[in-house]
């Protein structure tokens, strides 16, 4: 194995290139250069070095700036030029002048939240529905936050001298409501906004191209793409990567140079992955929206893999009828997955907030995959009809699956930003 043992060569300047374009090449632009095609992963916690003067030098210029020390290494949880691969990768992806890739996307919060705080900026403006970990790490207080809820339209009277962060998440986890970013942007003034991006990745919108100052992505769902690796990532301007670096450093919530490959790989593939999941759930929310069995859908504007669902029947008996489909946490895998958000990933948020931000008990949510939609759709079907899961009083005959497929048509099922269509026939 060639193992790196240099920080990553600065990359050349190119015009303006395609995603995915940027998706397969950002990262790696010095292999050729170095004999290379496949990046390599440099495993080492640390790196020898007989100059100790010119070791406590960079050490020092790191504490006092943030910034990625030159030359090589000097320990793993100050840097890794395998993590810095993807970071430099999804940075470019983003638009941004800088990535900080931390263990989880939890971690990545809690860094962002901590440098804020290390200001004096303790106060947080947040916008429900927000991931459930998400929402209870800022109600919750554990790191010495204070959080405001509120609508978009209450962000700018929510703002206070001691506001360091504006937080949403557009499409937001698990109802896929949507947020006008720019507007939002607008409303925050000079306190920067931070998008929870996870669910539309870079393909879908760039956040950063609307107003927003600060990225989030839980890694471990699309990025990733394969159900095999965590991981978190901010992307941002270098003042504030700085710091972050600084916190990773201080707290140790560092990527392993394992999931740093394994995520730079990933990134190579996203925009296919998540074009070809994203037309199939446009059809699955488009086959649901005329299904009796369902009383809402809710697909966002921007599209993408997610889908969420409300049925008539009992939620539990979906989730444990269905076998093509995983009934499992986390979202975005190649394969479909569906879980129950007030019995999982929401449970940890009080029931009346959960409520209050539409996250109801007949509420599911599905990360569609690649396979096949017409797999899917007969998974879903079935399970639809699974003992329970049609309530007494609703004639099984009628809402027995449906044998012709509707006609799709490219034009979203949402209307506006946290507007669902009541189901009812798809039109041509």
């Amino acid at each position: 194995m060639d193992i790196e043992v240099t920080s990553l060569t600065p990359r050349p300047t190119f015009p303006s290139r395609a995603l995915a374009t940027e998706a397969v090449h950002a990262g790696r632009d010095d292999l050729a250069s170095r004999g290379l095609h496949a990046a390599p992963i440099d495993l080492s916690t640390t790196y020898p070095s007989h100059d100790s003067r010119g070791e406590a030098e960079r050490i020092d210029a790191f504490a006092a700036t943030g910034a990625r020390p030159d030359g090589p290494p000097v320990y793993a949880r100050l840097d890794n030029p395998t993590t810095a691969r993807f970071e430099t990768a999804l940075a470019r992806l983003e638009g941004a002048q800088a990535g900080v890739a931390f263990a989880s996307g939890m971690a990545a919060l809690t860094a962002v939240l901590l440098a804020r705080a290390s200001l004096g900026l303790r106060h947080v403006v947040a916008v429900r529905p927000l991931y459930g970990c998400s929402d209870h790490l800022l109600g919750a207080g554990l790191l010495g936050t204070e959080v405001t809820w509120t609508d978009p339209a209450g962000i700018a009277e929510a703002i206070r001298p001691e506001t360091g962060l504006v937080m949403i998440e557009t499409p937001a986890n698990p109802t896929l409501a949507e947020i006008d970013i720019r507007a939002a942007a607008h409303s925050c003034g000079s306190v920067p906004l931070l998008v929870d991006n996870t669910f539309a990745t870079p393909v879908l919108q760039r956040p950063l191209e609307q107003g927003a100052r600060i990225v989030l992505h839980s890694a471990t769902k699309y990025l990733g793409g394969h159900g095999d690796v965590m991981g978190g990532v901010v992307a941002c301007g270098e003042e504030l990567a700085a710091t972050l670096r600084q916190v990773r450093f201080a707290t140790g919530g560092v990527l392993h140079p394992m999931a740093g490959y394994l995520l730079l790989r990933g990134l190579s593939t996203l925009p296919v992955r998540v074009r070809a999941a994203s037309a199939s759930a446009a059809e699955l929310a488009r086959r649901l929206s005329a299904d009796p069995r369902v009383a809402r859908v809710h697909y966002p504007r921007v599209g993408g893999a997610m889908v969420s669902f409300e049925v008539f029947g009992d939620p539990h008996r979906i989730i444990g009828a269905v076998r093509l489909i995983t009934p499992a946490v986390s979202l975005g895998s190649v394969d479909t997955l569906i879980q129950h958000p007030a019995s999982i990933s929401h449970r940890i948020v009080g029931e009346g907030d959960r409520r209050a931000a539409g996250v109801g008990d007949r509420l599911l949510r599905m990360s569609v995959g690649l396979e096949d939609v017409e797999d899917v759709w007969a998974d879903l079907c079935q399970a639809l009809s699974a003992p329970d899961a049609v309530p007494a009083g609703r004639n099984r005959a009628a809402v027995a699956a449906p044998t012709a497929r509707p006609t799709v048509s490219p034009v979203p099922l949402s209307e506006g930003p946290g507007t669902e269509r009541e189901p009812g026939p798809v039109g041509p």
